[in-house]
C-alpha cells in the first residue's frame, strides 16, 4: 500500500475504487493490489 498526499493517479488505474474507511480516503484495486493506496 502506498501512502500519498493525492490519490488521483491511483484512482485512474483500471479496476480501482475510492473508498472512505475510518475517516481516511483509500484506493482499493482488486485487479492489481500494488496500486492500493491511502491518503494522509
Amino acid at each position: 500500500m502506498k501512502v500519498r498526499s493525492s490519490l488521483r493517479s491511483l484512482a485512474r488505474k483500471p479496476g480501482s475504487q475510492v473508498v472512505r474507511r475510518r475517516g481516511r480516503v483509500t484506493v482499493v484495486n482488486r485487479r492489481n493490489p500494488r496500486w492500493n493506496g491511502r491518503q494522509g
